[in-house]
């Protein structure tokens, strides 16, 4: 008798509701995500909700450029180029022109020093210090228009009433449904990623294993790319890279990788880690020969170069995917490329990745968030847009050395890709100048006085 007074029809129902939401949350999740990714078909759905977006933020940006000339208040605009405009001079001309406006002196007789030219390395420190084009590579690109995240624009908070519902409604969006259906997507792809690659591993190698890494690969970098929205646009796939060969691409962020790797599969560099990544390498060794380092052997160069030469030596083996920056740059540049992966003679396949910002900043800026935060800001952001392309395969001339050869490539990545080619290193993220560029330009300094007094000896 009191297991009948117990019993309550609402607990019930209850669990029945909740047992019918998860079978169709679960259901339309395999359905319309991870059996399209499987067999790498889209449904169109994405771009529905990428031009959508972009008809919002259009209408959300007039409202507040609206707002604010009707309140009298100035928009931020970010600087798109440069503040400070400069031609392209060499030293030896700006410091004559300096002497020229300061002096009324002939110059072939003035002095080989004059106090005049300290003025020429004055304004290039306080230039450097008002247009630095490095250290703005570090940090998140601000955007002219608003796209209802208070994290990507200054002018939010000129806002009406409107704008306000419309910015909560996102939020509940982007955290109420995106988040749990991104975050579901992301641990099953995965999960699926450690225990498939772990099954793959206990077979003998062959043509078998290698089709069946391959698949198991793409599809789960599939699932990974749709937890993140991501709306990706390929170009040029007849540049694919090969096997035996190196692809290099610039670097924005980890999830560069997944971006790739869900269009072809690679074998991944890097350094072994432990915990929960330790668990996905360790899986993806077993199914295909990536290069891992362990921590020690990491800075061993010639060790490094002689791996790299064994992998892309052996044609059945697949490209090896590297990054040369060896840092997350904010996708406007492309920053020096080390010369290592340059060095070993193999065919370098390059890659352009340019992101949108506009639904999404895919930049890590490792030292102010970690990753963990990081994949949580893109799995609440409205998308992931990118153009990824892919350059025709480039080889080392004759008697060029691997520096100009990471150069030759840098260059061509930064055209196509529409970044700024910089010759400076990525590891001023963390580093101090090295002293040789301040040598560099002492040295030019000197040269152009002992040229001088070169010139006058001989007359």
């Amino acid at each position: 008798m009191g297991l009948f007074l117990d019993f309550n029809p609402f607990d019930n129902l209850l669990c029945i509701l909740l047992g019918i939401s998860f079978t169709v949350w679960f259901t339309l999740l395999l359905v319309f995500i991870i059996v399209p990714a499987i067999f790498g078909v889209s449904f169109g759905i994405r771009q529905l909700y990428m031009k959508t977006l972009l008809k919002i933020f259009e209408w959300a940006t007039h409202r507040i450029e609206r707002g604010a000339k009707d309140n009298n208040h100035l928009l931020y605009k970010p600087y798109s180029n440069a503040i400070i405009a400069k031609e392209p001079t060499s030293l030896e001309e700006e410091i004559k022109e300096i002497r020229r406006s300061g002096s009324n002196r002939d110059l072939d007789h003035a002095s080989e020093f004059e106090m005049s030219d300290i003025f020429y390395f004055c304004r290039q420190g306080v230039e450097s210090i008002m247009d630095d084009e490095v250290t703005k590579r570090f940090s998140a690109e601000e955007l002219e228009s608003w796209n209802l995240l208070t994290r990507s624009n200054y002018n939010f908070q000129h806002i009406s009433l409107r704008l306000t519902v419309l910015w909560g409604l996102g939020v509940v969006i982007r955290y109420g449904f995106l988040l749990p259906l991104r975050v579901t997507l992301a641990f099953t792809g995965v999960g699926l990623l450690v225990v498939l690659t772990s099954i793959i591993g206990f077979l003998p190698n062959g043509r078998m294993k290698n089709f069946l890494s391959e698949q198991v690969h793409l599809m789960c970098y599939r699932i990974c790319v749709r937890a993140l929205t991501a709306i990706i646009t390929y170009h040029d796939s007849e540049n694919k890279p090969k096997n035996g060969g190196i692809c290099v691409a610039n670097h924005t962020s980890p999830i560069d990788v997944i971006i790739l790797a869900s269009d072809g599969c690679y074998a991944m560099v890097g350094q072994i880690h432990g915990g929960l990544m330790g668990v996905i390498q360790k899986s993806m060794v077993k199914a295909c020969p990536h290069i891992w380092f362990e921590r020690s052997e990491v800075k061993d160069r010639h060790l490094v170069a002689k791996r790299l030469s064994d992998h892309v030596e052996d044609k059945t083996k697949l490209p090896i995917l590297i990054f040369p920056e060896g840092t997350c740059i904010n996708n406007t540049s492309v920053m020096m490329f080390k010369k290592g992966s340059f060095e070993i003679g193999s065919t370098v396949y390059p890659v352009a990745i340019k992101y949108d910002p506009r639904f999404g900043d895919a930049f890590w800026n490792s030292s102010q968030f970690g990753m963990v935060n990081y994949l949580l800001r893109m799995m609440s952001s409205w998308a992931i847009v990118c153009s990824v392309w892919y350059l025709p395969p480039m080889t080392r001339e004759e008697g060029e050395d691997a520096v100009q050869f990471a150069n030759r490539v840098k260059a061509a990545i930064a055209r196509q890709g529409g970044l700024v080619d910089l010759l400076w290193d990525g590891g001023l993220k963390r580093g101090k100048v090295k002293d040789t560029f301040k040598e560099e330009q002492q040295k030019l300094y000197s040269k152009m006085l002992v040229g001088t007094q070169e010139d006058r000896s001989r007359s």
